[in-house]
């Protein structure tokens, strides 16, 4: 199983970028799937997630209204557009596969993309 997360890059402040991740070895159409961000020298961060049917969704309150997840299940692949970045933003960027709700525990991890917002 392989997660594939790319789009990152290096964006200013009020900019905009859309993470893809492609995700092969097994179909993810009935599970949730995730992002998460690490910053240097702080904790993960639960970034958004989906449900399978994308029905529901989870955002973190600091991406509430810029930050907008969806799926597209024939594609085995889950998207996050980021609108209105901040430098805060700035971190690795990470695709991942729930093991039941949004609020779960999450397994399967890819590799991250990069995030870079200058001020």
């Amino acid at each position: 199983v392989q997660l594939q997360a790319s789009g990152g890059g290096l964006v200013q402040a009020g900019g905009s970028l859309k993470l893809s991740c492609q995700a092969s070895g097994r179909s993810f159409s009935s599970d949730v799937m995730g992002w998460f961000r690490q910053a240097p020298g702080k904790d993960r961060e639960y970034v958004g997630g989906i449900t399978w049917n994308s029905v529901r969704t989870y955002y973190t309150e600091a991406v509430k209204g810029r930050f907008t997840i969806w799926r597209d299940n024939a594609k085995n692949s889950v998207f996050l557009q980021m609108n209105s970045l901040k430098p805060e933003d700035t971190g690795i960027y990470y695709c991942a596969v729930g093991t039941g709700g949004l609020l779960d525990d999450f397994a399967w991890w890819g590799q991250g993309t990069q995030v870079t917002v200058s001020s």
